[in-house]
């Protein structure tokens, strides 16, 4: 279901399942109660790369991914290429710019940090709309 609001399009993430791969304890508590607000299922959270691999390589049941882009000093590249291959859509979350981000990623959906309820409800909301429109 897509609602309109005065800034764009969010649809309703009610039962969204949402891997979350974040290393900052706050900020991923965070990211949960806004989750959870939302209505979404967290899974995870990972807060480390090799946790997060191993969730991926288990074969993770997410709808949507949000990555921290560095993740204990490991770029977490490798993993989103991952939940590309699961078909899994993804966002990523970063405390630096675009510029940050290797260009091929650049067309997925980027929260800045600190981000708000509405940046996340954006960017989850992007990104599962680009897998709809992929369908």
């Amino acid at each position: 279901m897509i609602v309109v609001n005065a800034k764009s399009a969010v649809r309703d993430l009610k039962d969204v399942r949402v891997f979350v791969v974040e290393d900052e304890a706050l900020v991923a508590m965070n990211l949960e109660m806004m989750l959870e607000d939302f209505g979404c299922e967290v899974v995870g959270p990972a807060m480390r790369f090799d946790k997060a691999k191993e969730h991926l390589e288990r074969g993770v049941e997410a709808d949507v991914a949000i990555l921290d882009v560095n993740v204990g000093g490991t770029p977490v590249f490798p993993l989103a290429e991952l939940l590309v291959e699961a078909g899994i859509p993804l966002v990523f979350a970063t405390g630096y710019d675009r510029s940050g981000i290797p260009e091929e990623w650049h067309h997925r959906p980027i929260l800045q940090k600190p981000y708000t309820a509405d940046d996340v409800q954006r960017g989850l909301s992007q990104a599962l709309a680009t897998k709809e429109q992929a369908s």
